[in-house]
């Protein structure tokens, strides 16, 4: 079973038989079909599978009860009727992982992607099995390999690259780091937060006014523990938001009116390459510049290229994950010259944060 988009009733658009031929091919065996995930013929068809054959069970999704959501209510629903169909959801959901567990004799979580998520087929379902019989797939087992090398098993120096558009969303990854990194390097859309805290001007910069008090929080906490926060020095800025928009480069504390902050300087890079260069373990999520235009995509491609130096020459083990990191590892072919590319960028970060993940609690039991 498995989960494709996110539908919101059964539409064929994300049936997952459009798939079928596909998976069939990567395993080398004919891939059998259950039209829904639970019911008489989905049951029937498990009970009848024979060593080496595969089933492909129709999206989880098509059913409320997966992410355990209600569906269908009114807008103009009171908050008790929203709880009364939450509490009956979930007594449902419970039934439904118990009736997806009902088909199999072990249970192999490989969805690194969604094991953020307590979704009945991500972490109730693993509930039905006992610890013999409930496994992390190869995937996952990687995944959460690799976030134990750079959080539990980290050697030093170590550094992490946090980019991005947003301090919000990445405020929580940012603390939890403080207390085990040496070097901090805060790049992005992000950063113009930073900078606008400590009096820069930075013009239409993107940034989060009701963060600046803890952006100037994270600067004092990283003085107290003793981590190298490094932020940009200088900005390759634009008139407008568009990959055509005339370009200067200018200090980040001073970036005119009318122009914003969309990518890091030359400057920048090489300061932040200086701190790549001797780290040993290094963790990098999110972009250091719009990564989406080709004319200010040129200092996340850059840090992809230091990252992979540093694990090629100096045996930095390199952990990237994030949708924009990913992307930049993969533009500049550099996916096989770090150590590892996460696949699960939202799982990913709540690890870093410091969460127990369910859909890995679910087995492990930690």
């Amino acid at each position: 079973g498995s989960h494709l988009g996110r539908p919101k009733a059964v539409d064929d658009k994300y049936s997952l038989r459009h798939i079928r031929q596909h998976v069939a091919k990567l395993l080398g065996v004919d891939v059998q079909f259950a039209s829904d995930c639970v019911g008489q013929e989905a049951e029937l068809k498990a009970s009848a599978l024979q060593p080496g054959e595969v089933l492909l069970l129709e999206n989880l999704r098509f059913h409320a009860e997966e992410e355990g959501k209600p569906r269908g209510l009114p807008d103009d629903a009171t908050d008790e009727q929203k709880a009364a169909a939450k509490k009956e959801l979930k007594t449902r959901q419970r039934k439904f992982a118990e009736t997806l567990a009902s088909y199999a004799d072990v249970y192999v979580n490989d969805a690194f992607g969604t094991a953020h998520r307590a979704h009945a087929s991500t972490a109730l379902m693993a509930d039905c099995f006992d610890a013999d019989h409930k496994m992390l797939g190869l995937l996952m087992e990687k995944e959460v390999k690799a976030i134990d090398n750079v959080l539990k098993n980290a050697e030093h120096p170590f550094t992490a690259i946090i980019g991005g558009s947003k301090v919000s969303s990445k405020l929580a990854v940012i603390k939890n780091l403080l207390d085990k990194v040496d070097n901090l390097i805060i790049g992005g859309g992000m950063g113009y937060t930073f900078i606008k805290a400590q009096g820069g001007k930075i013009g239409n910069s993107l940034h989060e006014d009701d963060l600046m008090p803890e952006a100037l929080n994270v600067i004092k906490a990283a003085n107290e523990k003793g981590v190298n926060l490094s932020l940009s020095v200088a900005t390759v800025a634009g008139d407008k938001f568009s990959n055509d928009a005339n370009r200067q480069t200018v200090d980040i504390y001073n970036i005119p009116d009318g122009w914003e902050g969309m990518d890091a300087s030359e400057q920048s890079v090489e300061n932040w390459k200086k701190i790549i260069m001797s780290s040993k373990p290094i963790l990098w999520n999110g972009p250091v510049g719009v990564f989406e235009f080709e004319n200010f995509s040129r200092g996340t491609g850059d840090i992809a290229k230091a990252v992979a130096e540093a694990t090629q020459k100096n045996g930095a083990y390199s952990l990237v994950g994030g949708g924009d990191s990913v992307a930049a590892v993969n533009k500049f072919g550099l996916a096989d010259k770090v150590s590892y590319v996460s696949t699960g960028g939202g799982a990913m970060l709540e690890a870093i944060e410091g969460k127990v993940l369910p859909g890995i609690k679910a087995i492990r039991g930690y």
